[in-house]
């Protein structure tokens, strides 16, 4: 189960998280040209909370039977899940210069054989929830205590294969699968909200039968409180809708749809990195 926040551990997390975002921007600003910026940054809280607090996991021993299950559904959102990693110890840090690079272990996408913790492979949106589902069943007849994490996002949600899972997850009543939107209201091509609405969301996943719970993803003591609640569910699956900021912690790049699949240059690169650092001496003087 996950514990409660001290203050000190608390204010490590949010230094870890403004580290990662730094991270991040650099990882990103050698690739070339490819890659997304906006949904990394804005689940940077999220991603920190889990490797460092939340998830129930062994860098030195990936494959360990009683772990928690990650599951990234969204996998254009990579370069977060690989700085976490990496500052986890499951790979060394400097092989995220190798991001996007040909015969690298991290591509565009994640690519299950390649790196050790790694649960799935994932490119084509929707896919992660079923295969989340699969995983807490799995858990279920084996009689194994740990839950499956699946981190989707608000645009993958015009896919319509996730709401079949949906439904079977409902009528299953898994209370061990605990799935996390980043529901940042951007893609590729503009807002959400323009593209294709999908309110009333928490109405639509509470008719499956999921217990909803609406959350600010960037504010790490209220992830960790929502999950602690998630897990005392019983009955159902449960779905935390995070409201994030995408492209959080660079101001040029929040809220900003075009920051959804692109990289930064090398000078937008110092410039965001001016402020993240700027914003991680303010939290080292808390």
């Amino acid at each position: 189960m996950v514990t409660d926040l001290d203050k000190e551990k608390l204010k490590e997390l949010k230094l870890k998280a403004n580290q990662a975002r730094q991270m991040v921007i650099e990882t990103l600003a050698q690739t070339g040209g490819t890659g997304h910026t906006a949904g990394p940054l804005g689940m940077a809280d999220i991603f920190t909370a889990f490797y460092f607090h939340m998830l129930k996991h062994d860098p030195q021993n990936p494959d360990w039977e009683d772990r928690d299950r990650l599951i990234l559904s969204n996998g254009h959102i990579c370069p977060i899940r690989y700085v976490s990693m990496a500052q986890a110890g499951y790979f060394p840090v400097e092989e995220l210069k190798t991001l996007r690079k040909i015969n690298s272990r991290l591509q565009g996408h994640p690519h299950r054989t390649a790196l050790p913790g790694l649960e799935t492979t994932s490119g084509p949106l929707g896919e992660g929830l079923s295969q989340g589902i699969g995983i807490a069943l799995a858990g279920r007849i084996d009689k194994k205590d740990y839950y499956t994490y699946v981190l989707t996002s608000d645009g993958e949600h015009e896919e319509g294969n996730i709401w079949e899972a949906a439904m079977l997850a409902g009528k299953e009543k898994l209370n061990k699968l605990i799935q996390i939107i980043d529901y940042n209201n951007i893609q590729i091509d503009g807002p959400v909200s323009d593209i294709m609405p999908l309110e009333p969301f928490r109405a639509k996943y509470e008719s499956f039968n999921w217990y909803v719970i609406d959350v600010d993803g960037n504010d790490i003591e209220a992830v960790v409180k929502a999950v602690q609640e998630a897990q005392k569910v019983t009955d159902k699956p449960i779905i935390l809708v995070a409201h994030n900021v995408p492209g959080k912690g660079v101001s040029f790049m929040e809220n900003d749809y075009r920051w959804h699949g692109k990289p930064p240059t090398a000078e937008e690169a110092e410039k965001a990195l001016q402020e993240l650092k700027a914003e991680e001496e303010k939290l080292k003087n808390e």
